[in-house]
This record gives structure tokens, sequence and C-alpha cells, in this order.
């Protein structure tokens, strides 16, 4: 028996976050790869550009996202609509001794200036497609041009302000290093708490009723010498109660356990009923509540009685009675957990 409850629970917290070391570091590759893969290094920072660099050269080295200076730009009289609405203006100029095309946003043009004598903005290289095609065709007549000689004189590639989306920009970047920082802090976090059990929630929620490391050697001490009572991963010490499940890990004082009750769960596929699972609930003081789902009936009621023959004011049962027994002694929970109540029901897992 000692040998095998040594460090028990210890052990156990460290295999719980190690199980979840797995999401946060796939989820970091993934961010890695996203980062290489598509062009946001150039959302983020647009690659400037010069007056000779030509829009095909940097295209073609994936410097999609740019900010670019342009002088003596003149209003073609054509506009980019979509979805009955105008999205921009189709400007030109001479860049380089070569014709470019420049769509600007309504705001930065002012809804069609007929010149801009210069103007540094940023957008993105896109390539040329049939509505491109139409405006150069469109260009040509104007100018009095063939259709193949005005494209020969123009690039594939145009500049385009509005494919440049900076709301969306600013979105997609708060949500990639939101979710980057939430995931590394939650990997630091698993691994402080793989070689600092004692820092787990589990054990730091006995912060209320004593010293959380000293209660933790206690109750492995406890466990690991004579076990009350034992089941797959629920235990009973002399003076704790203690789960040890793959869902989560609880240390519960015995003598600051007010209230315990249990509920079932169906489990159902489409129409069959396969199998009944049951959730015991721990209500200690200081408004401490541990879920232990997915137990067999017989190790919950064995754990309940247990305890109620163990601590004798404990109330045994969900009903109104004993609800209001508990907010008596309890009082009216604190903001938060109102929070955590309206958002998650009224309890949640303790791990």
């Amino acid at each position: 028996m000692t040998e095998n409850y040594e460090h028990y629970i210890s052990k156990n917290i460290k295999a719980f976050y190690r199980r979840r070391l797995m999401p946060p570091i796939l989820y970091l590759a993934l961010l890695l790869v996203l980062w290489f893969s598509f062009p946001l290094p150039d959302m983020l920072h647009p690659t400037l550009i010069h007056s000779t660099d030509s829009f095909r050269t940097t295209f073609e080295t994936k410097s999609r996202y740019v900010q670019a200076t342009f002088t003596d730009l003149k209003f073609s009289g054509y506009l980019n609509e979509q979805y009955g609405q105008t999205v921009g203006y189709y400007y030109y100029t001479v860049r380089d001794g070569q014709c470019v095309i420049v769509l600007l946003s309504p705001r930065t043009c002012e809804e069609g200036l007929p010149f801009i004598d210069s103007l540094t903005v940023v957008g993105r290289l896109v390539r040329g497609r049939t509505a491109y095609q139409t405006l150069l065709d469109l260009l040509a007549n104007d100018l009095d041009w063939t259709s193949d000689g005005i494209t020969n004189q123009m690039p594939k590639y145009y500049f385009s302000e509005p494919d440049y989306h900076l709301t969306t920009t600013v979105l997609l970047f708060l949500c990639y290093f939101g979710t980057l920082a939430y995931a590394v802090v939650f990997l630091i976090l698993c691994l402080l708490f793989i070689r600092f059990p004692a820092l787990s929630p589990a054990c730091q929620s006995l912060a209320v009723f004593g010293h959380p490391g000293r209660m933790l050697e206690q109750a492995e001490e406890e466990l690991a010498t004579l076990p009350q009572l034992a089941t797959e991963d629920m235990f009973i010490t002399e003076h704790y109660f203690i789960m040890t499940s793959p869902l989560g890990n609880a240390i519960v004082p015995i003598d600051e356990i007010l209230w315990i009750y249990k509920h079932s769960t169906l489990h159902k596929f489409l129409w069959y009923h396969f199998s009944i699972s049951y959730t015991m609930h721990i209500v200690a003081d200081q408004h401490l509540h541990i879920q232990c789902p997915k137990n067999t009936k017989s190790d919950i009621d064995g754990i309940i009685d247990y305890l109620a023959e163990a601590n004798h004011s404990i109330l045994v049962g969900f009903n109104e009675e004993n609800r209001l027994k508990v907010q008596t002694v309890q009082g009216k929970p604190f903001h938060m957990e109102r929070i955590h109540a309206l958002l998650f029901g009224r309890s949640g897992n303790n791990r």
C-alpha cells in the first residue's frame, strides 16, 4: 500500500498537466507555420518599395503588402465596384518608365480627385485578372491604343489600397497574438505545475483552510500510509477527501465539507441509451465546490456514506432545504462566483 500511493497525488497532478502540454505546443507550431506560409510579417510591417522597384519583382519575392510613394497620379475615370458600392478609384502614373495602375480607396482620393501630386500609401500588390483586363481594354479605347499594345505596356500587377483591410488586419493580429500569448501562458503554467504540484489550482484552493504545501504533504502521507477508503480515482484518508481523476484533481479537508450530493447523466447516441454515469458534488466552506464526474453509483454511494459517517454535520442529498442551509453558512456568493454561475451553471470543476 505504501509503495503504490507514495506521492500519489503529486504524480497525478503532474500527469494531468503533462496531458495538457500537447494542445498549446501544437497550436504554437500551427501559428509558426502560418507566420511563414502566409504574408503575415508583410501585413504587420508592409515592405517599403522605392520608385525603382517593379511590381512584378516585388510580388515574386512574396512581398504582397507594401508601402509606396506615388507622384503625378491621374484619375482614369473608372471605379471599382462591389455589390453596388464603390470600393476604389483607378489612377495611373508613370513609375520607373512604366505606366502602372493604382487603386485608391474613396477616402484617400476624396472620391475621385482628378490629380494627386504625391501620395504615400499602404496597400497590396494584386495580380490583374478579369476586372483588371477589362480596365485595360477601356483605357486602350480611351487612348486609341490596341488592347495588346496597352497590355504589353502595363505590368500584370497593380497596387490596391482597398485590398489592405486595416480593420481586418488589426483584428487578425489581435486574435493571432492574443491566442499566442494565451497558449504561451498556458504552456508555462502547465510546466510550472508539473515542476511544483503544490502551486496547481487543486492545491492552491486549500489556501482558504491553511498552507497548501503542508496540507498536500499531510494528504499524501495519509494516503501513502493508510487510506480509509479507495475507489478507482477517489480516496478518503483520516482528514481528507482526495480525487485523482483524468478530468481533474482535488483535495478537500473532511472537516470543511458542508454538503454532498450526486446526480446522474444519461448517455445516449441518437435514440439508443447506452450508459448512465454519476457526478458527485462536494460543497465545502469558503465557497469551494468540487465535482467528481463519470463515476459509478456504487463508488459514489460508498464515498457519501463514509463522509457522512466521518463528519455528521455534512448535509446529504440535493434539495432546497439543504441549499438554503449551506447558503446561510457560506453567505451569498462572491461577485465572480455569480458570474461563473451565470455562465457555467451553479458549479464547476476544481482542477
